[in-house]
């Protein structure tokens, strides 16, 4: 069945330049294309679209209110902000209603890809098999509080660090943790921060959001009855894999945004590990036997007993949370970031690779660390080459924090 995207700008010239671009993929997708959101709306009240595509700034009904009442509509369908401003206010806008951002003028691959590619992430989260085991959890843990505080400050006009911060200080725990992580080795500090709106500015609010989310399902855990899974051990790693794949984008000298993606997609990269064992304690605790028994690692012995791994329940979480998608990409491919469309360095990369380093000092050899990888990925980005000085950029961070601590 093809799939149905609704493409919706107010100039008939940039419409007709859409139809021009994407005629090649008219065998699988069918297209719509309107001039405004009214008339959006009202072909979305007939049925759904898999996708929404929409210009930001148009008369009467702006993208971002167009993308409002779709979500209401159709929560299911994929929502994209495609725009030739870089209005910050506008971006803040759309933050919490749109899965992407693309920027006009968009390259004719660029476009193709960013739909392709969301439309697919949307078809692995809607497997049978993992559709099967989030219905058996009582219950998914809800975006916290505090999360849509900050986003929804963030997006007034009149937002400061000041009013961010008195939100953020409410929650002791959270608190300390930004500024245990604004003083790590990896900010390169030479002299300790102990206040939080320095720390927020140090660290950025992408940063900070990753933390309030990661805190908050972890404290929503507190224990689990599987043996071997520590819930203190899967925050460390968690953490050291955010930490690594922020340093790794940096030195692929990525965007502020793929860098601050990085950090939250390896902060939430293995949250479906800590929903499944808390939610199904005794069948994860067949996965752990099972891993043991053959050993061929956690994320195999989950689809033996699931039919789905903790990577693709996360993911799916965070897609119901509405995170951006290249997040949720990190998540849902971190072992296995070929089955992944796009072809370029991006926050997957940097956590697939910030992972395996992450689980480094479990590897008694080279070729146990490098199984950890998927080699023919980096090759076919042209990074296979780069693994090795990523390992002695992290591993010097790791070394200058010890030092540091002594």
């Amino acid at each position: 069945m093809k799939k149905r995207i609704l493409f919706v700008d107010d100039e008939p010239n940039v419409l007709e330049g859409f139809r021009r671009m994407l005629r090649g993929m008219r065998h699988e997708w069918e297209m719509t294309f309107v001039e405004s959101g009214p008339e959006a709306l009202k072909l979305l009240s007939q049925e759904p679209f898999d996708m929404v595509v929409t210009d930001m700034r148009m008369p009467g009904m702006d993208g971002c209110q167009l993308l409002t009442k779709v979500q209401d509509l159709h929560p299911r369908s994929i929502r994209v902000i495609l725009s030739g401003y870089s209005d910050m206010e506008m971006i803040l806008r759309s933050v919490r209603v749109a899965h992407q951002y693309l920027s006009k003028p968009c390259e004719p691959e660029t476009l193709k890809s960013t739909v392709a590619r969301a439309l697919a992430l949307r078809d692995l989260l809607s497997n049978e098999a993992l559709i099967n085991v989030v219905s058996r959890i009582d219950t998914l843990p809800s975006a916290p509080t505090i999360y849509h505080e900050v986003v929804q400050e963030l997006s007034r006009p009149d937002t400061s660090i000041e009013k961010v911060g008195e939100i953020i200080a409410r929650d002791v725990s959270m608190t300390a943790k930004i500024l245990q992580l604004a003083n790590s080795a990896f900010f390169g500090l030479y002299r300790r921060v102990n206040n939080l709106e320095r720390a927020m500015v140090l660290v950025g609010f992408d940063t900070v959001m990753a933390l309030v989310i990661s805190v908050h399902i972890f404290s929503t855990y507190v224990e689990t009855n599987v043996p071997r899974l520590s819930i203190p051990d899967l925050w460390d790693h968690s953490l050291k894999t955010a930490l690594f794949a922020r340093t790794i984008a940096q030195e692929e000298e990525q965007p502020r945004k793929g860098i601050d993606d990085a950090f939250m997609g390896g902060m939430l990269h293995d949250v479906g590990r800590l929903v499944l064992a808390a939610n199904l304690p005794d069948a994860y605790s067949e996965v752990m036997v099972l891993a043991d028994q053959t050993g061929l690692g956690v994320t195999r012995a989950e689809l033996d007993v699931f039919g789905t791994t903790h990577a693709e329940v996360g993911a799916y979480l965070m897609g119901l949370w509405g995170l951006p998608d290249q997040i949720v990409e990190a998540i849902a491919f971190h072992h296995s970031p070929s089955r992944c469309l796009a072809r370029s360095f991006m926050p997957l990369t940097a956590v697939h690779a910030g992972n395996a380093l992450a689980h480094a000092e479990q590897a008694s050899t080279e070729e146990e660390l490098m199984a950890l990888l998927d080699v023919d990925y980096l090759a076919d980005l042209d990074l296979g080459d780069r693994f090795s000085l990523w390992a002695t950029v992290c591993g010097k961070h790791i070394h200058h924090g010890a030092e540091n601590e002594e």
